[in-house]
């Protein structure tokens, strides 16, 4: 009998590097041991030197905010000096250092050498929720490292995931009585995502969507920076007052960049930045978010389509891209406040949203 099956999958492989990299461990992609910044201990950043030359990999948005031409397109790779401390790099990866550390310069790019494994590093540190920022040098890795191939990392990073329902009960609602729970596990590791049906939607006619993103500070706290919380409860109570819908939680927090950064980018724009600038500030793009998984979601629901409740034409856009039709687009227009009316702005301006 072949021991093949109790082996881990690419994507169970790749769930367990992320793991890795959250706690402060290394791991190998295609000859290259790579370190999330974020995670590194003194002694692991000692433990990497003594291999060879260290090489620092940042994205090309954090590269733009310390005028670094990202010499491989959307990274660039810099060999950090040998007196570099712990702080220096992480004064290189949390922009929330910029203005107390302003000259880290000057840069020395790498540009010899593949730089896909550092590619699927960056990929993997985003993937976990940490500063796109690893520490790489080139060299065997010891037993016991997690170990990937550098193109099928990306190539898995960039897969749709195919979530599997794991439970659902009736789960009465104050907008909604007659309500029911279903969650939903990807099979990559990452987070579980719920769909909140309303009523008995008729699969057969357009059902009253929301693909909402999870946003603890808006639909747990109130917080009066965005709109997420107002969204999340008007959506609801439309869905209750039309005796049926579906309303998608995706656990997707800060445009999918998670909570921690989200807090990032908001102590920078503290400072003056927008969402927008923030993110980029961070290393990340405007937005990381998959809403491919809105549309398997609804498949799973065996809804084909809807009447979607957003300001946002990228939704419609993606769920017709993945076979779901939108009948309609219902917009969910929520009172500004003092706190948010600038968010609101930049989402018009520059994501696109209708408001």
């Amino acid at each position: 009998m072949t021991a093949a099956p109790l082996l881990p999958t690419l994507a169970e492989t790749l769930a367990r590097a992320r793991a890795d990299l959250r706690i402060g461990l290394p791991v190998a992609v295609d000859g290259t041991l790579g370190a999330a910044v974020e995670t590194l201990t003194p002694a692991r950043l000692a433990a990497l030197r003594a291999l060879g030359p260290l090489v620092l990999a940042l994205t090309a948005r954090r590269a733009e905010t310390l005028k670094i031409g990202p010499y491989d397109g959307d990274l660039v790779r810099l060999a950090v000096p040998p007196a570099a401390d712990l702080d220096w790099l992480r004064a290189m990866a949390d922009p929330a250092r910029d203005l107390d550390r302003p000259m880290k310069g000057p840069f020395s790019a790498v540009r010899s050498g593949d730089a896909t494994p550092a590619r699927g590093l960056l990929g993997l540190a985003k993937s976990a929720q940490l500063l796109p920022a690893v520490l790489t040098v080139a060299s065997p890795s010891p037993a016991g490292i997690n170990q990937l191939p550098a193109g099928l990392l990306i190539e898995q990073l960039s897969r749709e995931a195919l979530l599997v329902p794991v439970a659902a009960a009736g789960l009465p609602l104050a907008a909604a009585p007659v309500a029911r729970l279903h969650v939903l596990r990807p099979d990559d590791g990452g987070a579980e995502h719920y769909a909140v049906e309303i009523g008995t939607p008729d699969r057969d006619a357009p059902v009253l969507a929301r693909l909402h993103s999870a946003c603890f500070t808006g639909d747990v706290l109130g917080s009066l920076k965005c709109d997420c919380g107002p969204q999340l409860y008007a959506a609801l109570a439309a869905m209750g007052e039309a005796g049926a819908g579906v309303l998608l939680y995706l656990n997707q927090e800060g445009r999918g960049i998670g909570l921690a950064n989200k807090m990032r980018a908001y102590a920078l724009q503290a400072q003056g930045f927008d969402t927008v600038e923030a993110n980029h500030r961070l290393g990340f793009e405007d937005d990381e978010r998959d809403f491919r998984l809105g549309a398997a979601m609804l498949r799973q629901l065996g809804i084909g389509q809807v009447r979607l409740m957003t300001n946002n034409p990228a939704k419609v856009e993606m769920l017709q891209r993945h076979g779901i039709a939108v009948t309609e687009r219902v917009p969910l227009i929520t009172p500004r406040n003092r706190h948010n009316t600038g968010y609101l702005d930049v989402k018009a301006a520059k994501s696109g949203h209708l408001l």
